[in-house]
């Protein structure tokens, strides 16, 4: 199958993923569209344990969702960064050991 197909292939398969949780629709037992895990762990205890006192507060109570989902998503890409960076390092790490040059391009064939 040509490179070219396989990408578009791929590429059709991530807007897929992207889209069909938005068509699919959350549900009516979700207090919020899209709430979290954190936010329906809460209901939970609220319906099983109602004077249960939390040990902990968080440090620091984000002005709005967005903003939370923000730093949600700026704590994924800082780690996705910083196992990215690992991984290229070690391969080319081995190339070198192997007496490979690194290669040049972003993707490698082989």
């Amino acid at each position: 199958m040509p490179k070219t197909v396989t990408t578009w292939i791929l590429v059709a398969v991530a807007a897929a993923i992207a889209v069909l949780p938005l068509l699919i629709g959350s549900g009516d037992h979700l207090a919020e569209p899209f709430s979290g895990a954190d936010g329906q762990a809460e209901d939970a205890v609220a319906e099983t344990h109602p004077g249960y006192e939390p040990w902990f507060a968080p440090l620091y109570e984000a002005p709005s969702g967005e903003i939370e989902s923000g730093l949600f998503a700026l704590q994924a890409a800082i780690g996705a960064g910083v196992i990215g960076y690992y991984f290229g390092a070690v391969r080319t790490r081995n190339r070198l050991r192997a007496g490979r040059p690194p290669a040049a391009g972003a993707s490698d064939a082989g």
